[in-house]
């Protein structure tokens, strides 16, 4: 898997992260994550088109300790392959609120508690174009 790597760039409550990117021609999946480090994800955002038995399903967890949490699955899929998509992610005290292509909204618990993450990690099979926090 091909990846970014964003360090010590500030990702604080009352912020918006927007990503831009264009999946590729023959992507499976796809992931966002924001947290501390490789080893302490508050969001881990995979938008599957087809693996792990997984199809047409955006996958949200996080990774704690050395383990994934419990998963949590979105029904709406608004991504598809050579085509650009715009995420939102609205990041409170409480929760990341994903604002994907479509209009819909994943609602994700922001289960570490805190109120600032400096590590964003892009990876999988997709060209991120454009990476903004306001």
């Amino acid at each position: 898997m091909s990846g970014v790597v964003i360090q010590n760039m500030s990702f604080k409550v009352g912020q918006t992260l927007t990503v831009t990117g264009v999946p590729t021609a023959d992507s499976t999946n796809f992931a966002i994550n924001i947290g501390h480090s490789p080893d302490d994800i508050a969001l881990h955002m995979n938008p599957r088109f087809d693996i792990n038995g997984d199809q047409r399903t955006v996958v949200c967890n996080s990774y704690q300790g050395g383990n994934w949490c419990e998963e949590q699955r979105d029904g709406s899929f608004p991504f598809n392959k050579n085509e650009e998509f715009k995420v939102k992610i609205t990041f409170t005290n409480e929760e990341f609120k994903i604002t994907l292509s479509d209009g819909s909204d994943i609602h994700f618990p922001n289960r570490l508690g805190a109120e600032k993450y400096k590590f964003m990690q892009f990876k999988g099979e997709v060209r991120i174009c454009g990476i903004e926090i306001k």
